[in-house]
């Protein structure tokens, strides 16, 4: 008897001993401006890295503001100014939309943010789901590309 209770407890320490602590997962930030704050550049857009040369910062503002700074459309920097703004829908969450300064119009899309963390955020577009854009955040938009557009 005093052997079963034995290998009982060895099984018991065993199977105790064997299993892995789970991973801890990062919790999601609230999508608000406080959260948003801060400098971004595009890491993926269409689940793909951007091509070398190119790139996008964006920096945003809790006042609502933002600024974005990118080499896409052109060999030099060039940087956009504007305004967002953010909606709750209860259908898709919360949608993000911008307008450029001097009359340069809309964003041509409106983008359901999901999975923002301290140091990443998903954008999709609200009409076309393989327009998916992944953010990492940044300290700054580099000096550079600041001098550049000045």
């Amino acid at each position: 008897m005093k052997k079963i209770f034995n290998l009982l407890m060895l099984a018991c320490l065993l199977v105790g001993t064997s299993c892995t602590p789970e991973e801890t997962v990062e919790p999601t930030l609230v999508v608000n401006t406080f959260n948003l704050d801060g400098t971004w550049k595009l890491a993926e857009w269409r689940e793909a890295p951007l091509v070398d040369s190119t790139y996008v910062y964006l920096v945003l503002d809790r006042k609502g503001t933002f600024s974005i700074y990118d080499n896409l459309s052109s060999m030099y920097p060039v940087c956009h100014t504007g305004a967002f703004t953010l909606t709750d829908d209860w259908r898709e969450d919360h949608i993000i939309s911008g307008t450029y300064d001097f009359e340069l119009g809309a964003w041509g899309h409106q983008y359901i943010i999901t999975d923002l963390y301290k140091e990443s955020m998903v954008w999709t577009a609200k009409d076309d789901a393989t327009d998916i854009q992944k953010f990492v955040r940044v300290a700054d938009v580099p000096e550079h590309i600041l001098e550049a557009v000045r």
